[in-house]
């Protein structure tokens, strides 16, 4: 396929290697670029997208009135991937890849058949497919959550999978944002990343801040001492154990935490992975069908969960009961 997309067009899909050779021909040293007038604008937009990917912005294509050349534009893509890299969060990872794939399949919708299929192409798609093999479509679906996409629930024949009318926007913009999000975090030099950390300072502190208005009237203060364990314990980066994550998600979701919430707990264990803890997340929040309470003291027990016991845990058989019972406590005394 011969085609050749302006500098325009190539600002929409940052990602494709004719974007990046772009930004790279303008930018020699990434030092002197950042300390320059256009490394600021740069950055200040990058900061921009990282900052609408954290408040799941979703209002694209005002590109075209910005005063930003197409090579510093695509060059803020660049360094928005290594603010998240410094930054160091999965979470925060994954909202970029997804704002990123988001952003493209808007503009997708509404290019010309040629330059549509030219970046599908680009990702390994042909828009005009109405079939897929099966070994093909087993590896772009796993991330995507609706049932419909799973293999048994799909028309297979002849070692194909059928595709329906519009499924294969969906399957682009999943492939554009697995591409992004497995490129990522990146090998940041320190330095850099030191110069960078006003920016990350500022993203960190939305995240935190979000976070804080989300829980609402959940009262950390009032978690058993085995729940805090757990939480602490994912904080220092260890590894929970299926029990352990069994039992955080079923206790956070039976006290008022929506699943956006208690996956945002888990953003900072050593082997988060979005999809995936959103899927168990959802499946103990009660999505499939069956809603889960948490385990009993005596299970925690078992499991050698129950940790830091004070003289409350005396008085109750259930982490959902002590939960209540230090909420009462410190409403009696405010």
């Amino acid at each position: 396929m011969d085609i050749v997309l302006d500098r325009k067009e190539l600002i929409k899909y940052p990602f494709l290697k004719e974007s990046q050779q772009l930004a790279r021909r303008h930018v020699e040293s990434l030092e002197e670029f950042l300390g320059s007038s256009p490394g600021a604008a740069a950055l200040e937009r990058a900061k921009e997208r990282v900052v609408a990917a954290v408040t799941f912005k979703k209002e694209f294509g005002d590109e075209d009135t910005r005063n930003l050349k197409p090579e510093l534009e695509i060059a803020s893509y660049a360094l928005a991937r290594m603010l998240v890299s410094c930054v160091g969060d999965r979470s925060l990872i994954d909202r970029l890849a997804r704002y990123e794939a988001e952003r493209a399949s808007f503009f997708l919708a509404a290019e010309e058949p040629e330059i549509r299929r030219f970046v599908a192409k680009s990702v390994g798609i042909d828009t005009r497919a109405v079939s897929m093999p099966v070994t093909r479509y087993v590896e772009l679906v796993p991330h995507l959550r609706d049932k419909r996409w799973r293999l048994v629930n799909r028309d297979v024949r002849q070692g194909g999978v059928n595709l329906e009318p519009g499924e294969i926007d969906e399957l682009i913009r999943e492939r554009i944002r697995a591409i992004i999000a497995d490129q990522l975090p990146l090998r940041v030099p320190g330095g850099i990343c030191e110069r960078l950390a006003p920016v990350t300072g500022e993203i960190a502190a939305l995240q935190q801040q979000q976070a804080l208005e989300q829980f609402g009237e959940v009262r950390e203060e009032a978690f058993p001492p085995c729940i805090g364990a757990l939480i602490q314990a994912i904080t220092a980066g260890t590894n929970l154990t299926h029990m352990g994550r069994f039992a955080i998600t079923a206790f956070l979701h039976t006290i008022g935490m929506n699943v956006a919430q208690i996956a945002d707990v888990f953003a900072r264990a050593p082997d988060f992975d979005p999809d995936m803890t959103m899927y168990q997340v959802e499946h103990i929040s009660g999505r499939g069908g069956t809603e889960y309470t948490p385990p009993s003291c005596a299970t925690m027990r078992t499991f050698g969960l129950c940790a830091n016991r004070d003289k409350d845990c005396e008085r109750v058989n259930h982490p959902l009961s002590y939960y209540r019972l230090k909420k009462n406590i410190k409403k009696k005394r405010s």
